[in-house]
């Protein structure tokens, strides 16, 4: 097998993943991402997929997902908050600050290059290069877009305009701190998976780890995410931070208005469980994000090739994100470990391209009713 030169642009899990799985096989990787602080911090809760036990087995943190939160059932509440349908189908959720973390340790800091900012990428006969804001550029034999919703390398592949498409709601999500929950919410939410749904809205929520994978009673979080209806014309001002800029795909903790913060929290007072209005009014720093679908109509060409969303957008319902991700990692890492070059991005994408448009269409199903 060849050893190949590989830019990776964008250091998520997915862009990890598929750097720590080719850095084994002894190829040169190097990680380009554009956040200058790092991604700690940035998520909530994951529930893992067997593709994600899988590739953390192959990169050695298989305990990483251990350290999580049994739910010991399913709940779905009635608006005056009583339990009107229960399922004992324990499940575990994990978290992903602690996942990521775990994974990011294993790629040296010296492959792992933070505040870079990819513009666009090209490609010759003779190798690929990364684009940098600031000038610069990244030669390689390979580059992987991993960079997600916003990529910026899905137009070199599929040589087609690449838009998101709104999907008509957000999802307005919360991370609080167990502790914080009044006594009443945590007796009825903590350990259980539960939902409220109503026509055109769905709000759910799960315990976590804390955010050093702290698994005690009292030192967990609870996870909430209320998905709500937004109308395209309004999507500029939910996405608009406390300065008055707008941002394309969602707004993290501490960016959202102190006014639509309370709003948020006075809505759920209104419209929805008590429990569940306590924990929205418990989240000090409420976070967005729109929902938007994209399916890819290529996953490579030449030296480049598309990984995790920058490939396939799909909805958070799926809980399959980071999975699919998993599977592209794992799936290039064999082809490339088969086949030279050319032929194993073709043959990754036959096997992958499938994989995520049935998984977007499922996502699609799943939040028809949400907008």
């Amino acid at each position: 097998m060849r050893k190949l030169r590989v830019a990776v642009a964008g250091g998520s899990l997915g862009g990890l993943f598929a750097a720590i799985l080719l850095r084994q096989d002894g190829h040169e990787v190097r990680v380009f991402e554009r956040s200058s602080q790092g991604l700690e911090g940035r998520g909530a809760g994951l529930v893992p997929q067997r593709e994600v036990f899988e590739v953390l087995r192959q990169i050695g943190v298989e305990d990483a997902v251990r350290v999580g939160v049994v739910a010991r059932d399913r709940i779905t509440l009635d608006r005056d908050g009583a339990i009107a349908q229960r399922q004992a189908t324990p499940q575990m959720q994990a978290s992903w600050d602690h996942l990521y973390s775990a994974v990011r340790r294993r790629l040296d800091d010296g492959d792992y290059h933070l505040g870079r900012t990819v513009q666009g990428a090209s490609q010759s006969a003779a190798e690929a290069v990364l684009h940098f804001a600031d000038g610069s550029t990244e030669g390689a034999d390979l580059v992987l877009g991993a960079d997600g919703l916003g990529s910026v390398l899905r137009e070199a592949v599929t040589g087609l305009p690449s838009p998101n498409r709104y999907a008509g709601y957000v999802a307005w999500r919360g991370l609080v701190p167990e502790a914080d929950l009044p006594a009443a919410a945590a007796a009825l939410l903590l350990d259980r998976f539960a939902f409220y749904t109503v026509p055109g809205s769905q709000i759910l929520g799960y315990s976590v780890a804390g955010p050093g994978g702290e698994t005690q009673p009292g030192s967990r979080r609870y996870n909430w995410v209320w998905y709500r209806p937004v109308a395209p014309a309004d999507l500029v001002g939910v996405l608009s931070d406390a300065s008055g800029d707008a941002h394309p795909y969602s707004l993290s903790p501490g960016q959202l208005p102190a006014a639509r913060a309370e709003g948020l929290r006075d809505d759920g007072r209104a419209l929805l469980p008590p429990a569940f209005a306590a924990a929205v009014a418990a989240e000090t720093r409420p976070f967005v994000q729109a929902i938007f679908d994209y399916e890819a109509p290529r996953m490579a060409s030449g030296r480049l090739a598309l990984l995790g969303d920058a490939a396939f957008v799909v909805r958070p319902h799926t809980a399959m994100g980071v999975a699919k991700a998993a599977g592209d990692a794992m799936a290039l890492r064999a082809q490339l470990g088969r086949l030279p070059l050319d032929s194993a991005l073709q043959a990754y994408e036959r096997e992958r391209s499938p994989v995520g448009t049935a998984i977007a269409a499922y996502g699609r199903r799943l939040g028809a009713a949400l907008g």
